[in-house]
């Protein structure tokens, strides 16, 4: 039996049509400059993170966790800026890994096809609404009422954490912030990773 050539050239074209479409479904690969880029903010907020984890005062502890929050937030959110109140601007960015309140580009955004689900956690159509969220829970917070896990955003969730070291008088509690914030550094990393 011979097979005609366009038949098998329909086939080939439905089944490259059928990939194509599960391979954008899971999340086509992000441009390698914008992967890189969100790679070094990230290895900025792990180096930061360190820091904090390990600081022998609070002093420490909170110029170091205000570098993380600068450096997932940038000059676009409301909760970037001196916020230890030393004087100085630790993790001074010109844009964040996330969108800012009036959708200032972000490192992170170029990846929401592949990285979307857990560094950025869905949609960011309304990102002054995603930032006030993330403001009131810290508000509220309380040590028997977390709310940061129904955060969607792992990225988000480690600013709720440098800003609560940043509010503590513990640095037995900062440290134990900082433990948590690395489990969500190390998730927005591995978000990352799955884009390159």
């Amino acid at each position: 039996m011979r097979v005609r050539p366009r038949l098998v050239r329909a086939g080939l074209l439905a089944t490259a049509l059928l990939l194509t479409t599960a391979c954008s479904e899971q999340g086509d690969p992000g441009d390698p400059a914008d992967v890189a880029a969100a790679r070094d903010r990230l290895g900025a907020v792990q180096s930061a993170l360190e820091v904090w984890a390990a600081a022998d005062d609070l002093v420490q502890a909170r110029a170091a966790a205000e570098a993380v929050s600068n450096l997932v937030t940038g000059p676009g959110v409301h909760l970037y800026g001196d916020t230890d109140g030393d004087g100085s601007l630790a993790g001074a960015v010109d844009a964040g890994l996330l969108p800012g309140e009036q959708g200032e580009p972000s490192l992170g955004l170029p990846l929401e096809e592949c990285a979307g689900i857990d560094l950025l956690g869905g949609s960011w159509a309304d990102p002054a609404a995603r930032w006030r969220d993330l403001t009131e829970r810290i508000e509220v917070w309380a040590p028997d009422d977390n709310r940061f896990p129904e955060l969607p955003s792992h990225a988000q969730r480690v600013v709720g954490w440098a800003q609560l070291t940043l509010a503590t008088d513990s640095l037995e509690d900062a440290h134990e912030y900082a433990g948590h914030a690395q489990l969500h550094v190390t998730a927005s990393v591995d978000a990352v990773d799955e884009c390159g």
